[in-house]
């Protein structure tokens, strides 16, 4: 194998458990590279939800070894003009289509090139489902060392999500908003552990209730309790205890939720 491999590929989509989908795309890459170690994060992403897609991938992406592989398809222009590409993001590669999908993974160090080698393609390309014909096999030509220039031009720019950042709207005062939940009905939102500082001494108003606080775990507050915490993924979470914030506080995507400093 080429010393400049990469073996480990994860994968993530809104393909869902219940077709071949999934299957199918790591039976392409193995076929190309038997030796390649596929790694799932979730294939249970909403379809065509690219905001969670993106939530999903920064969340997990650095826990890997370094030299390893992102496939991510959610791809709901699959088939139109958008673009499929490869992302040079060191020391991660990130394969997918060109629709945002990325945005949160990337720093300002990136190159990215365009898919348009068919080398590395599947001899038939489909219009409906180019993470078996395109992306799976780019994907493990890449884990077998052929660098990522060798797959098209390089692009000068990605497509970006917006992000929807906190805001002081005081002093003292943050509104931020509710950007998703996991399936604990946590509500994960956009305010990060960094925005509140060290001392982290506030208070959180999310619809009519008000938490006192920042809990350093689930079960610090009594059961069916509401509660505030930064979750591992350095955001701020509304959860209560051995409940769902979502059903128990009747939150959904986009509240707002102020954090009052003290």
């Amino acid at each position: 194998m080429n010393p400049s491999a990469r073996r480990i590929i994860t994968f993530t989509s809104d393909f869902g458990l219940e077709d071949p989908f999934v299957g199918i795309v790591k039976g392409v890459i193995l076929s190309i590279n038997p030796q390649a170690t596929i790694v799932d994060i979730t294939h249970l992403i909403p379809p065509q939800d690219l905001f969670q897609a993106a939530l999903t991938l920064r969340s997990a992406y650095r826990f890997f070894p370094p030299r390893t592989i992102h496939l991510a398809v959610v791809d709901p222009g699959v088939g139109s003009a958008r673009k499929p590409i490869v992302i040079d993001s060191p020391p991660y590669l990130f394969v997918g289509p060109d629709n945002g999908i990325f945005s949160l993974v990337l720093g300002d160090n990136f190159s990215a090139y365009l898919l348009e080698n068919p080398r590395f393609f599947l001899p038939q390309v489909s219009q409906t489902f180019h993470g078996r014909d395109i992306f799976a096999p780019v994907a493990a030509h890449l884990s077998l060392g052929v660098p990522p220039s060798a797959m098209g031009k390089k692009l000068q720019c990605v497509e970006k999500l917006p992000f929807p950042s906190p805001s002081f709207i005081s002093a003292t005062r943050v509104r931020g908003q509710i950007l998703t939940f996991d399936r604990f009905g946590n509500a994960i939102t956009n305010v990060t552990a960094e925005l509140l500082g060290e001392d982290r001494q506030v208070k959180v108003q999310v619809g009519e209730t008000l938490i006192e606080g920042l809990s350093t775990s689930y079960g610090e507050k009594p059961p069916f309790t509401p509660l505030a915490i930064i979750g591992s993924s350095g955001f701020l979470e509304i959860a209560v205890n051995l409940s769902s914030a979502r059903e128990h506080l009747k939150l959904k995507k986009g509240d707002e939720v102020e954090i009052i400093l003290l």
